[in-house]
This record gives structure tokens, sequence and C-alpha cells, in this order.
């Protein structure tokens, strides 16, 4: 028989972080959601499809919960290697700095991606997307700002590291930042070809704060701040958008 290989005290902690890494991108996520739809309604009847508003929003935090997983795995994967995450400005060591940056990136991108939105949906080259969880409940605005935080540290996060890796192997810095800004556009198709244009030139304004910058959390609070106000400002003016009177 031969005896599984053991690690010592140093070493354990990591190997006990990659398993749930490894879990929380697989079945772990699976058997949570399941044991949620097992606990949704009784057996007796068959499946029930409408769940009750604490199954809703249990649902949507394990959601969260797992939609981070990826993001988890980049932070492992550079503590595992020895640069940490300050190797792709996610150490704490500027908060008001990440703040300010952050704060202006919002407000920068905010307004240019506002009018690039709304002129590709009134040019009929992008849809229109609803920004917000469902509507007419208590848990509408605290789920809104999971899912900003999520997009935000689940996006950035990969970007940066991608950005990172990228200039590793030997790419210049605005190779590297134009595939982590088509790599943003892509996965934003589903918009249109607005979304698309306006996500690959966020990507590029990001990416080139992060490369003159080395700071992660900025991108991360601007996204945050971006998800949040379209989300809110659904909420309060979809009665003025086309479709929703």
């Amino acid at each position: 028989m031969v005896r599984a290989m053991t690690v010592d005290a140093r070493e354990r902690h990591m190997v006990i972080e990659e398993v749930l890494v490894v879990l929380s991108l697989s079945l772990l996520a699976s058997a949570v959601f399941a044991i949620l739809d097992l606990l949704a309604g009784p057996l007796k009847g068959g499946y029930v499809a409408s769940v009750d508003q604490s199954a809703q929003v249990a649902r949507q935090i394990a959601s969260f919960v797992f939609g981070l997983a990826p993001a988890w795995l980049v932070v492992y994967l550079v503590r595992r290697s020895g640069e940490g995450v300050a190797g792709i400005g996610l150490d704490v060591r500027e908060p008001a700095r990440d703040v300010v940056l952050g704060v202006e990136l919002f407000a920068v991108a905010g307004l240019g991606g506002l009018a690039i939105y709304l002129g590709s949906v009134a040019l009929g080259i992008n849809r229109f997307v609803v920004p917000v969880p469902p509507l007419g409940h208590w848990w509408t605005i605290p789920v809104l700002v999971l899912n900003a935080l999520e997009a935000g540290l689940l996006e950035e996060v990969i970007a940066v590291y991608l950005i990172t890796r990228l200039r590793q192997i030997g790419l210049a810095a605005a190779a590297a930042v134009a595939l982590a800004a088509l790599l943003r556009g892509s996965y934003h198709l589903y918009q249109g070809w607005g979304g698309f244009l306006g996500n690959v030139a966020l990507g590029v304004l990001f990416g080139i704060v992060f490369v003159r910058a080395r700071r992660a959390w900025p991108l991360v609070i601007a996204h945050v701040l971006l998800d949040v106000a379209a989300g809110i400002g659904f909420i309060l003016f979809r009665h003025r958008l086309p479709g929703f009177a």
C-alpha cells in the first residue's frame, strides 16, 4: 500500500485552502445549491419551482460566495508562488489613495460609459440590460450591492492577474492591457456592440491605471460603484425608460 505524502505544519494550511478553493470551483457549490433546493420546500408532491423569500436570499448569498471562487484562486496562487497579494496590487497599505483613485475612476468611467451605453441603445446596436436583481423585495438593494461586489472583485482581480502574468511571459504593457481589455469586452457581447466597445474602453482605462499605479483596489472600488450606481439609477428612473413605463 502506498502511504499518502504528508506536509509539514507550515504547508498544512495552504493545502487546506487549496482543497477548499478546488471544491468551491466545482462540487461544493453544487452540493450547497442542492441542499438549498432540498430545504426550499416539501419533498412530497415533486419539485417546487417557487421558493420563499428566505430561500431566495440564501441562494443569492451562496451565488455571491461561490462566484468569488476564481478570485480566491488567484489570491491563493500568488501567495503560493511567494509573490503575495502585493504582486497584483491587492495589499491594503494605501487605503486612502486607493479610495480616492477609485472614486476618480468611477466618475470618469461612469460619464463615458453612460454616454456610450445610451448612444448604443438609441442606435439599435445594444440591448437594454436590466442591471438589478428582482424588484419589489426587501433584499433587492442588499443583493444589488452583493452582486456589484462580486463582479468588481471577480473581474478586476482576474484582469490584474492576467496583465501581470502576460507581462511576466514577455508581452509589452500595451499588449497585455489590450488583451485583457478585449477579454473584458468579449464577455459583455451579450449586451451588443455598445457593451463590447464600452467595456473594451473601460478595460484599457483600468489596465493603464493598474500598470502605472500597480494598485488593484481602485479598479475594484470603481467597478463596484459603477454597478451600484447603474442599479440604483435603473430603479429610480425605470418608469421613464422605453418598455418600462
